[in-house]
Order: C-alpha cells, then structure tokens, then sequence
C-alpha cells in the first residue's frame, strides 16, 4: 500500500466506513500518529493497517476493534 498520499488532517475510516480518527502526521516506524482524542491524548496505528488511500485513509479493520489495538504511547524514535 502507498502509504506516501496519506496527509496531516486525513479522516481514518475503518472497515464498517465510519471515521474513528484523524491523521495528525506520519510518524516514526513506519506509524501514523493520529489528533488527540476528546481526553487529550494521542494515539498511533501501523501504517500496515492501511488498505486504501483517497480522501480518507481507510484501515482493514472495524473502528472499535482499531481503538483496542492502536497504541497511546509513541513508537521508538520519535
């Protein structure tokens, strides 16, 4: 997947196309770092999760499933 269109401020829509996200910028470790939540916190998926790049990013997996498995804390490196 051609992760390289995926720009800051992109809605992330998961696989039941619902926006669960939105992409704050390509991180680190091949990441996205996504907008702080209504908690204000950041949080970061793998850019494999990716399946299509358009005017969302859309991810292969359903929203709730996506926000149990993405991350809070920053990759290493950043």
């Amino acid at each position: 997947m051609d992760t390289t269109k995926i720009k800051d401020h992109m809605p992330v829509v998961c696989s039941d196309n619902g926006q669960f996200a939105v992409v704050d910028h390509l991180d680190v470790g091949n990441t996205i770092k996504l907008t702080k939540d209504d908690q204000g916190q950041h949080h970061w998926i793998p850019q494999e999760w990716v399946t299509k790049v358009e005017e969302h990013v859309h991810v292969d997996r359903p929203g709730d499933q996506a926000m149990r498995e993405w991350s809070s804390t920053p990759p290493s490196g950043s």
